[in-house]
């Protein structure tokens, strides 16, 4: 009270909860104040961000005018000096010859003409001197001269040309280099504003979520953490902890990103329930939802039947995925063009070898789906984790943990305990849920040789096209005649609506899972993923009736358990340094 300012006439407070109460309306004025502040930073910040991307578009779009004008005008230097060159040429030839021709001429008149004045002085004709071996050994040796002189000439050309195109190849080799260094100077400025807007961005939600928490605690810390130089981004990607980015996601957050992994996960199961209904395998129609209505199968689970649903699917998403991947990462297109143009053939291969290994994993569960019930399929093919350790142990020598070896034990238990026995045929849905399994397996390697090369969202769309393209042209190749479609034609508009459900499904899932790896991070989304053997189990009892025994279900509990403790080991384990 001996701070605050004299004040006649007012009452003077004498009590401490009086005290407290001023005490605590001024720290609220102040946390008022320095939220607006805070919150204007952050609406300029974001405004200047944008900024910064217009003028780095403005800057790749005047480099690439620049280019095609200095190529442009290079080109037209070129046309200018060979047409120059070519007068020149032309002069000297001429002057050449006149000149030859002049000295000759003038030579075989000085000849000529002493021998005529001779001959008809003396009443004859032409001298006997002046025979015409004469002539022709003047004309000989005129057509040397004349040869000698256009070797000459033709020579100094050819010196000049070659000249030139040398110092035309070291232009070029030049403009190359130029090329390359503009290209690394933009991505290196790209990266750097880019390093440099996000951390402003954490550096200041901290503050904010900081204060909003204990604002006593951060009163002290929000200017020393503002003040940060924010003109050099490299010091601060050095100086942040790589738990940053996982401790600025809120509680809220991250509860919002894993109900909508499990929300992906249902929407998932769901899917693989209507690819069950499709296919008709049971002899009575399913009784959904304990008898409300009855649905059909259409077409039987063979090779050529999966490709048809999945052409037919893969329609769909092509038609839907475009927006959807333009709503979500607004670059992907100049992404793709950027891959295009940069020829990385490297880089093509893997990605059209991961679409194509997801091709085959797809039509390979369709067929495991319609051939034994969806639960079990589901769970066989979650055996992949096991496969992929083992080809990244033999192909890149990354040998697994204890931890990771006992999941791999209980996933194998699992899966083992879930194959069906009893009465059918089962053996074609387990072996093409195996097959399923590895060749994701392989879908995964590639994925992971890629990552970081190229955006997720472009890498999807890519993806997305491939297996559409490799599903129309498995359906173009031969085939033998029991795979042939025999089904009833009139299903055909069936099959089409059911399509646009498998596709709308898909597009659904994949949008739900792009928001909660945003929302909660890949590795506590890819957690909620290993829910997808249970939830297709759950739904397809509540929808079809189709009920699991308890060895079954014993089984799917352990690949569960398996699967989620390598995602736990991948969330919060340290990288170990390769042998």
């Amino acid at each position: 009270m001996d701070t605050q300012p004299s004040n006649q006439g007012a009452s003077t407070p004498h009590t401490a909860e009086e005290v407290l109460k001023l005490v605590i309306q001024d720290l609220d004025n102040f946390r008022q104040d320095l939220t607006h502040q805070l919150g204007q930073d952050v609406s300029r910040l974001r405004a200047e961000k944008e900024q910064l991307n217009e003028d780095v578009n403005k800057l790749r779009k005047q480099y690439e005018q620049l280019q095609v004008q200095q190529l442009e005008s290079l080109s037209q230097r070129q046309i200018a000096q060979q047409q120059l060159w070519l007068k020149q040429l032309a002069q000297v030839l001429a002057n050449n010859l006149q000149k030859q021709l002049g000295h000759k001429i003038k030579e075989l008149k000085e000849s000529v003409d002493p021998g005529l004045q001779q001959g008809v002085s003396s009443g004859g004709g032409l001298p006997m001197t002046n025979s015409p071996d004469n002539y022709y050994e003047s004309a000989n040796e005129l057509g040397s001269s004349l040869s000698a002189t256009l070797s000459r000439t033709f020579d100094t050309l050819k010196k000049e040309l070659d000249s030139y195109e040398s110092d035309l190849c070291v232009q070029l080799n030049n403009m190359r280099g130029m090329e390359q260094q503009s290209e690394v100077i933009l991505e290196t400025l790209l990266s750097r504003l880019q390093g440099q807007l996000e951390g402003n961005n954490v550096v200041l939600s901290r503050n904010f979520q900081t204060f909003q928490s204990d604002p006593r605690n951060s009163l002290n810390n929000a200017s020393s953490e503002i003040s940060t130089p924010i003109e050099s981004p490299e010091i601060a990607q050095i100086s942040k902890p790589e738990s940053t980015a996982k401790s600025q996601k809120s509680p809220s957050q991250v509860q919002i990103g894993l109900i909508l992994a499990l929300l992906s996960a249902a929407v998932l199961s769901l899917f693989n329930v209507c690819v069950k209904i499709v296919f008709n395998t049971p002899p009575q129609p399913y009784q959904v939802f304990g008898g409300l209505f009855s649905v059909s199968g259409l077409i039987n689970p063979d090779v050529w039947n999966s490709l048809l649903i999945l052409l037919l699917r893969q329609g769909v998403v092509m038609l839907l995925m475009p927006l959807v991947a333009t709503f979500l990462y607004p670059a992907v297109w100049s992404d793709i063009e950027h891959l295009i143009k940069s020829k990385n053939f490297s880089l093509w291969w893997k990605v059209i070898g991961s679409a194509f290994f997801l091709f085959l994993s797809q039509v390979l569960i369709y067929i495991s789906i319609g051939n034994i019930p969806t639960g079990i399929a589901m769970t066989i093919f979650f055996i992949y984790p096991i496969i992929t350790v083992l080809l990244s142990w033999g192909l890149f020598g990354d040998s697994p943990s204890v931890l990771r070896i006992c999941a791999m034990v209980i996933i194998g238990l699992g899966g083992i305990l879930v194959i069906p026995g009893g009465v059918g045929n089962y053996q074609p849905g387990v072996m093409a849920g195996v097959a399923a399994s590895i060749t994701f397996s392989g879908y995964i390697l590639l994925t992971q040789m890629s990552a970081g090369k190229l955006h997720p969202i472009p890498f999807s769309l890519i993806n997305f096209a491939g297996i559409f393209v490799f599903s129309a042209l498995g359906m173009m190749m031969p085939k033998p005649v029991e795979w042939s479609a025999n089904f009833d034609p009139s299903l055909w508009s069936n099959l089409i609506v059911i399509s646009i459900i498998l596709g709308v499904l898909t597009i659904s899932s994949y949008v739900l899972n792009s928001f909660a790896i945003k929302f909660a991070g890949a590795a506590r989304a890819s957690i909620m993923g290993t829910l997808g053997p249970p939830l297709t189990a759950l739904i397809a009892l509540f929808t079809i009736g189709e009920a699991l025994g308890v060895k079954e279900i014993f089984g799917i509990i352990l690949v569960i358990i398996g699967v989620a403790a390598m995602s736990f080991e991948r969330m919060f384990g340290v990288k170990r340094k390769p042998s």
